[in-house]
């Protein structure tokens, strides 16, 4: 039975969460339920304070079903609802509170962007198995790899993929569907919260199994945190019971997180672990020329050479692409004021955010390796690959040539790494075949000076 204030607060506050999850309207649970309270409580009929006569006739007409429903719910009773305006109520003998209460709220900064879906999320052989796995735990939320467990290095693309995942649900396959999205941080923080007294455990627990797909990014926060991974698991274990879906991101795969309970690390197991790569150059190049187009840019704007630049470079860190590309962009709309951006314009922009490095002559070497890739109808990544066929291969030992030739300050060691980790030796080989063939071949020749031609200013 429900007796004291504290019961019949939790209780309300509970009903409340439930009450704004199933409503799903947030302006008018904001007006007529985030200030209600229990009043009190006579036999069978609970006695709930609203803030006006409106507030009181619409629920006692309108929602009564669901807030009856929830309420009977939580309490497994079959109480009356009566909803009184607070100015026409009487304070009680014996269970009234004297004050209302305001519902408590976890997870505020919790939101499924929008913006990040499986539509402009870029597959290359790096990423495939990440996103058709979610892609198919998406179509059938809770039937299959539960739970889904996504690891790789910072920012490439788990993130993007949960919300992927939320978006599709939302969406496509299970409108209405409630999904929670929340960090490892943000997790850690409620738990903390809630040890400290100013939130209830339980009610933060039941705010959670309300849902039916938890998406938890960063799992590895929880790492060296006995107690909230042990608050966690009895989250985890009543979703699972429940059949809820649950997608997991982390840095490392689950038995490589130091300080992760062996009971969690077994159960990550038992669904489906899935890791995302370092993307490949044509991929980061993809998702570079799908960035400008979202930024209301044309990809015409920009060289190659820029593009394939900045996905070499930046290859390891898509979200560092991507934040390269806004600085390329501002600078060429607020300070540059040029419709075309090329190697020059991107070195000037650049250069202070690759502190001391030349970024010139970086990009003069993927100039050249475009220029010549282009003239043998290659793609940059095929030219500084280890495909070895005929014309491959002479084209990459001319570009290694023009290289050496035209930046006489770039090292052996240097030209090798941009071709795939070479070492000095075999290009100082390519070099002095070329130049050798220079002599007696009139049709290398003929290649080499229009290529010369073509990396005029």
């Amino acid at each position: 039975m429900i007796s004291s204030i504290s019961e019949i607060t939790q209780l309300w506050n509970r009903a409340l969460t439930k009450i704004e999850q199933r409503l799903g309207e947030k302006q008018v649970f904001d007006s007529f339920f985030s200030e209600t309270y229990i009043f009190e409580i006579k036999g069978d009929v609970i006695v709930v304070a609203v803030n006006s006569s409106l507030a009181a006739t619409l629920l006692q007409g309108k929602y009564y079903s669901i807030i009856s429903d929830v309420v009977n719910e939580l309490t497994e009773s079959n109480f009356k609802l009566e909803f009184v305006p607070e100015k026409d109520l009487k304070v009680s003998d014996v269970q009234s509170i004297a004050a209302p209460t305001q519902k408590q709220k976890f997870f505020a900064d919790s939101e499924i962007k929008s913006a990040l879906t499986f539509d402009n999320f870029v597959v290359g052989s790096f990423n495939r198995e990440a996103s058709q796995a979610s892609l198919m735990i998406a179509s059938n939320p809770g039937k299959m790899f539960n739970p889904l467990f996504i690891y790789s290095s910072s920012g490439l693309g788990k993130t993007h993929l949960m919300h992927a995942i939320g978006n599709y649900i939302q969406n496509v396959s299970k409108p209405g569907a409630k999904i929670l999205y929340v960090s490892g941080f943000d997790f850690v923080e409620e738990y903390i919260k809630s040890v400290r007294g100013e939130k209830d455990a339980q009610l933060l627990k039941d705010y959670i199994c309300d849902f039916d797909v938890l998406l938890l990014d960063d799992v590895q926060m929880l790492a060296n945190k006995v107690k909230t991974q042990d608050y966690f698991f009895t989250v985890y274990e009543k979703l699972m019971n429940a059949g809820k879906q649950i997608v997991i991101t982390s840095d490392r795969q689950p038995i490589e997180i130091a300080e992760l309970q062996e009971r969690l690390v077994t159960r990550f197991s038992r669904g489906l672990i899935v890791k995302i790569n370092e993307p490949d150059q044509n991929t980061c190049v993809e998702i570079l020329r799908k960035k400008i187009i979202a930024n209301g840019l044309s990809v015409d704007r920009f060289d190659d050479a820029v593009l394939y630049f900045l996905a070499d470079k930046f290859s390891q860190n898509l979200r560092e692409l991507e934040g390269t590309l806004n600085r390329l962009i501002f600078y060429t709309l607020s300070v540059k004021h040029t419709d075309h951006i090329t190697l020059d314009v991107a070195a000037e922009s650049l250069q202070s955010i690759i502190g001391g490095k030349n970024i010139a002559s970086e990009l003069s070497e993927q100039k050249i390796i475009n220029v010549v890739a282009d003239y043998y109808n290659l793609s940059p990544s095929q030219l500084t690959g280890k495909i070895r066929t005929g014309q491959i291969a002479l084209a990459r030992h001319i570009a290694m040539y023009l290289i050496r030739i035209t930046l006489i300050d770039v090292s052996l060691e240097k030209i090798g790494m941009a071709f795939g980790g070479k070492d000095h030796t075999t290009v100082m080989n390519a070099i002095q075949k070329v130049d050798k063939g220079l002599k007696t071949d009139p049709s290398l020749k003929e290649a080499v000076d229009e290529l010369q031609k073509r990396l005029k200013p």
